[in-house]
Protein backbone atom coordinates (compact mmCIF):
# COMPACT_ATOMS: atom_id res chain seq x y z
CA UNK A 1 0.00 0.00 0.00
CA UNK A 2 2.76 2.60 0.79
CA UNK A 3 4.37 1.86 -2.53
CA UNK A 4 0.89 2.53 -4.43
CA UNK A 5 1.16 5.94 -2.09
CA UNK A 6 5.07 6.79 -2.90
CA UNK A 7 4.59 5.57 -6.60
CA UNK A 8 1.36 8.14 -6.87
CA UNK A 9 3.39 11.04 -4.99
CA UNK A 10 6.48 10.40 -7.97
CA UNK A 11 3.91 10.73 -10.83
CA UNK A 12 2.15 13.81 -9.37
CA UNK A 13 5.65 15.42 -8.88
CA UNK A 14 6.39 14.48 -12.28
CA UNK A 15 3.38 15.82 -13.97
CA UNK A 16 3.72 19.20 -11.89
CA UNK A 17 7.60 19.48 -12.69
CA UNK A 18 7.33 19.03 -16.33
CA UNK A 19 6.19 22.50 -17.23
CA UNK A 20 8.83 23.93 -14.84
CA UNK A 21 11.64 21.62 -16.55
CA UNK A 22 10.44 23.15 -20.10
CA UNK A 23 10.04 27.02 -18.99
CA UNK A 24 13.66 26.68 -17.29
CA UNK A 25 15.00 24.68 -20.06
CA UNK A 26 13.75 27.22 -22.51
CA UNK A 27 15.08 30.59 -20.67
CA UNK A 28 18.90 29.44 -21.23
CA UNK A 29 18.78 28.37 -25.05
CA UNK A 30 20.42 31.11 -27.53
CA UNK A 31 17.61 31.59 -29.99
CA UNK A 32 19.52 29.96 -33.09
CA UNK A 33 19.22 26.34 -30.94
CA UNK A 34 16.21 24.90 -32.70
CA UNK A 35 16.44 21.76 -30.86
CA UNK A 36 13.44 20.18 -29.04
CA UNK A 37 12.23 21.60 -25.90
CA UNK A 38 13.08 18.33 -24.29
CA UNK A 39 16.68 19.01 -25.06
CA UNK A 40 18.96 20.32 -22.56
CA UNK A 41 20.37 23.41 -23.89
CA UNK A 42 23.83 22.92 -24.74
CA UNK A 43 25.07 26.23 -22.95
CA UNK A 44 23.61 28.66 -20.45
CA UNK A 45 22.47 32.01 -22.71
CA UNK A 46 22.10 34.41 -19.61
CA UNK A 47 21.58 36.84 -22.45
CA UNK A 48 17.80 36.10 -22.65
CA UNK A 49 17.12 37.35 -19.28
CA UNK A 50 18.90 40.95 -19.95
CA UNK A 51 17.09 40.97 -22.98
CA UNK A 52 13.88 40.04 -21.40
CA UNK A 53 14.13 42.52 -18.50
CA UNK A 54 15.24 45.22 -20.57
CA UNK A 55 12.23 45.35 -23.62
CA UNK A 56 9.88 44.30 -21.01
CA UNK A 57 10.51 46.68 -18.68
CA UNK A 58 10.49 44.25 -16.19
CA UNK A 59 11.83 46.16 -13.43
CA UNK A 60 9.49 48.45 -13.32
CA UNK A 61 6.94 45.75 -13.60
CA UNK A 62 8.51 43.95 -10.53
CA UNK A 63 8.28 47.16 -8.84
CA UNK A 64 4.21 47.72 -9.43
CA UNK A 65 3.67 44.15 -9.01
CA UNK A 66 5.67 44.37 -5.55
CA UNK A 67 3.96 47.46 -4.19
CA UNK A 68 0.23 46.42 -5.19
CA UNK A 69 0.41 42.73 -3.66
CA UNK A 70 2.25 43.96 -1.03
CA UNK A 71 -0.41 46.55 0.33
CA UNK A 72 -3.04 44.37 -0.76
CA UNK A 73 -2.79 41.18 1.72
CA UNK A 74 -1.49 43.53 4.12
CA UNK A 75 -4.97 45.10 4.00
CA UNK A 76 -6.76 41.70 3.28
CA UNK A 77 -4.60 40.14 6.58
CA UNK A 78 -5.41 42.99 8.71
CA UNK A 79 -9.26 43.11 7.71
CA UNK A 80 -9.93 39.33 7.15
CA UNK A 81 -8.35 38.45 10.56
CA UNK A 82 -10.26 41.34 12.20
CA UNK A 83 -13.80 40.36 10.78
CA UNK A 84 -12.99 36.56 11.51
CA UNK A 85 -12.67 36.90 15.20
CA UNK A 86 -16.30 38.29 16.31
CA UNK A 87 -17.95 36.08 13.20
CA UNK A 88 -16.49 33.02 14.81
CA UNK A 89 -17.08 33.68 18.32
CA UNK A 90 -20.61 35.65 18.64
CA UNK A 91 -22.67 33.50 16.47
CA UNK A 92 -25.37 35.92 16.31
CA UNK A 93 -28.10 35.96 13.60
CA UNK A 94 -26.22 39.33 12.49
CA UNK A 95 -23.04 37.51 12.38
CA UNK A 96 -24.20 34.56 10.29
CA UNK A 97 -25.90 37.11 7.88
CA UNK A 98 -22.59 38.98 7.45
CA UNK A 99 -20.70 35.65 6.92
CA UNK A 100 -23.25 33.67 4.98
CA UNK A 101 -23.13 36.94 2.44
CA UNK A 102 -19.48 37.18 2.34
CA UNK A 103 -19.07 33.56 1.54
CA UNK A 104 -21.39 33.84 -1.03
CA UNK A 105 -19.70 36.25 -2.70
CA UNK A 106 -17.10 33.78 -3.91
CA UNK A 107 -19.13 32.10 -6.39
CA UNK A 108 -19.93 35.60 -8.14
CA UNK A 109 -17.26 35.49 -11.25
CA UNK A 110 -15.20 38.72 -11.21
CA UNK A 111 -15.49 39.23 -14.96
CA UNK A 112 -19.41 39.81 -14.23
CA UNK A 113 -19.52 42.85 -12.71
CA UNK A 114 -16.31 44.45 -14.44
CA UNK A 115 -17.86 47.02 -16.55
CA UNK A 116 -19.99 48.57 -14.43
CA UNK A 117 -16.30 48.35 -12.12
CA UNK A 118 -14.70 49.59 -14.45
CA UNK A 119 -17.52 52.82 -14.77
CA UNK A 120 -16.60 53.45 -11.50
CA UNK A 121 -12.93 53.55 -11.39
CA UNK A 122 -13.13 56.05 -14.09
CA UNK A 123 -15.52 58.26 -12.68
CA UNK A 124 -13.56 58.26 -9.26
CA UNK A 125 -10.13 58.77 -10.72
CA UNK A 126 -8.68 55.50 -9.98
CA UNK A 127 -7.50 54.41 -13.58
CA UNK A 128 -3.59 53.91 -13.25
CA UNK A 129 -3.49 54.59 -9.57
CA UNK A 130 -2.18 52.35 -6.88
CA UNK A 131 -5.00 52.59 -4.76
CA UNK A 132 -7.91 51.73 -6.88
CA UNK A 133 -6.29 48.55 -8.11
CA UNK A 134 -5.33 47.50 -4.39
CA UNK A 135 -9.06 48.38 -2.89
CA UNK A 136 -10.20 46.41 -5.94
CA UNK A 137 -7.96 43.29 -5.39
CA UNK A 138 -8.82 43.64 -1.76
CA UNK A 139 -12.40 43.91 -2.18
CA UNK A 140 -12.32 40.55 -4.20
CA UNK A 141 -10.05 38.48 -2.14
CA UNK A 142 -11.77 39.16 1.63
CA UNK A 143 -14.46 36.37 0.95
CA UNK A 144 -11.90 33.37 0.90
CA UNK A 145 -9.47 35.44 3.79
CA UNK A 146 -13.00 35.60 6.00
CA UNK A 147 -13.77 31.95 5.30
CA UNK A 148 -9.79 30.48 6.28
CA UNK A 149 -9.72 32.89 9.27
CA UNK A 150 -12.97 32.31 10.33
CA UNK A 151 -12.50 28.65 10.77
CA UNK A 152 -9.05 28.87 11.86
CA UNK A 153 -10.49 31.17 14.70
CA UNK A 154 -13.17 28.45 15.73
CA UNK A 155 -10.26 25.86 16.48
CA UNK A 156 -8.89 28.08 19.30
CA UNK A 157 -10.51 27.47 22.55
CA UNK A 158 -12.57 30.01 23.89
CA UNK A 159 -11.18 29.42 27.24
CA UNK A 160 -7.73 31.86 26.22
CA UNK A 161 -10.54 34.68 25.67
CA UNK A 162 -11.82 33.94 29.20
CA UNK A 163 -8.36 33.65 30.84
CA UNK A 164 -8.14 37.10 28.77
CA UNK A 165 -11.09 38.96 30.12
CA UNK A 166 -9.83 37.94 33.53
CA UNK A 167 -6.60 39.64 33.47
CA UNK A 168 -8.36 42.53 32.52
CA UNK A 169 -7.62 42.54 28.62
CA UNK A 170 -9.92 44.01 26.37
CA UNK A 171 -12.15 42.75 23.33
CA UNK A 172 -9.20 44.31 21.21
CA UNK A 173 -6.71 43.22 23.75
CA UNK A 174 -7.44 39.77 23.65
CA UNK A 175 -7.54 39.77 19.69
CA UNK A 176 -4.32 41.52 19.34
CA UNK A 177 -1.91 40.13 22.07
CA UNK A 178 -3.53 36.59 22.39
CA UNK A 179 -5.73 35.27 19.15
CA UNK A 180 -3.77 37.33 16.39
CA UNK A 181 -0.07 35.19 17.59
CA UNK A 182 -1.72 32.51 16.98
CA UNK A 183 -3.21 32.81 13.59
CA UNK A 184 0.49 32.21 11.94
CA UNK A 185 -0.29 29.22 10.28
CA UNK A 186 -3.42 30.53 8.69
CA UNK A 187 -1.74 33.62 7.67
CA UNK A 188 0.74 32.36 5.35
CA UNK A 189 -2.06 30.67 3.78
CA UNK A 190 -3.61 33.34 3.27
CA UNK A 191 -0.42 35.13 2.19
CA UNK A 192 0.43 33.15 -0.47
CA UNK A 193 -2.87 31.80 -1.88
CA UNK A 194 -3.89 36.11 -1.86
CA UNK A 195 -0.23 36.59 -2.79
CA UNK A 196 -0.39 34.60 -5.86
CA UNK A 197 -3.41 35.45 -6.72
CA UNK A 198 -2.85 39.55 -6.85
CA UNK A 199 0.73 39.03 -8.80
CA UNK A 200 -0.56 37.07 -10.72
CA UNK A 201 -3.55 39.00 -11.93
CA UNK A 202 -4.11 40.68 -15.39
CA UNK A 203 -8.04 40.77 -15.65
CA UNK A 204 -8.07 43.77 -13.50
CA UNK A 205 -4.74 45.23 -14.17
CA UNK A 206 -4.95 45.33 -17.83
CA UNK A 207 -7.91 47.93 -17.43
CA UNK A 208 -6.97 49.79 -14.61
CA UNK A 209 -3.40 50.36 -14.96
CA UNK A 210 -3.17 51.36 -18.47
CA UNK A 211 0.43 53.52 -18.56
CA UNK A 212 3.42 51.81 -19.38
CA UNK A 213 4.94 52.59 -16.16
CA UNK A 214 2.47 51.43 -14.39
CA UNK A 215 2.18 47.85 -15.56
CA UNK A 216 2.62 45.33 -14.01
CA UNK A 217 4.17 41.92 -14.99
CA UNK A 218 1.35 39.98 -16.17
CA UNK A 219 0.62 42.98 -18.55
CA UNK A 220 4.50 43.62 -19.17
CA UNK A 221 4.81 40.17 -20.60
CA UNK A 222 1.39 40.32 -22.13
CA UNK A 223 2.65 42.87 -24.43
CA UNK A 224 6.03 41.08 -24.74
CA UNK A 225 5.18 37.98 -25.63
CA UNK A 226 2.79 39.43 -28.78
CA UNK A 227 5.94 41.51 -29.69
CA UNK A 228 8.73 39.17 -29.37
CA UNK A 229 6.43 35.78 -29.82
CA UNK A 230 9.25 34.43 -31.97
CA UNK A 231 12.18 34.97 -29.68
CA UNK A 232 10.30 32.03 -27.77
CA UNK A 233 14.09 31.54 -25.30
CA UNK A 234 13.50 35.47 -24.22
CA UNK A 235 9.76 34.80 -23.73
CA UNK A 236 10.43 32.04 -21.21
CA UNK A 237 13.01 34.25 -19.08
CA UNK A 238 10.88 36.89 -18.86
CA UNK A 239 8.11 34.74 -17.39
CA UNK A 240 10.85 32.95 -15.14
CA UNK A 241 11.69 35.94 -13.76
CA UNK A 242 7.85 36.71 -13.15
CA UNK A 243 7.90 33.61 -11.04
CA UNK A 244 10.71 33.73 -9.20
CA UNK A 245 9.50 35.85 -6.06
CA UNK A 246 6.50 34.66 -5.43
CA UNK A 247 8.03 30.91 -5.41
CA UNK A 248 10.85 31.98 -3.23
CA UNK A 249 8.21 33.41 -0.80
CA UNK A 250 6.46 30.43 -1.31
CA UNK A 251 9.94 28.42 0.05
CA UNK A 252 9.54 30.52 3.49
CA UNK A 253 6.28 29.88 4.13
CA UNK A 254 5.34 26.02 2.75
CA UNK A 255 5.99 24.58 6.48
CA UNK A 256 2.75 26.98 7.46
CA UNK A 257 0.63 26.31 4.62
CA UNK A 258 -0.38 23.25 4.81
CA UNK A 259 -1.38 22.85 8.50
CA UNK A 260 -2.78 26.12 7.90
CA UNK A 261 -5.17 25.44 4.78
CA UNK A 262 -6.41 21.81 6.63
CA UNK A 263 -7.46 23.65 10.41
CA UNK A 264 -8.70 26.97 8.48
CA UNK A 265 -11.02 24.46 6.19
CA UNK A 266 -12.29 22.02 9.01
CA UNK A 267 -14.45 24.22 11.03
CA UNK A 268 -15.27 26.74 7.92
Amino acid sequence: MKAIKYIAALIILIIHSIPFYILVNLSFKPIEDTSSKWMPSSSLHFENFIHAWKDAQLGRAVLNNGIVTLLAVILVVLIGACASYPLARHATRWNRFVYTLCISCLIVPALTILVPLYKFIVDVGGINTYWAIILTQVTFSLPMTIFLFTGFVSTVPRELDEAGLIDGCSRYGIFLRIIFPLLKPITATVVILIGVQVWNDYQFSVFFLQKKEMMTIPVALSGFVSQFHSNISSVAAGCFIGMLPLTVVYLFLQKYFVKGMVEGAIKG
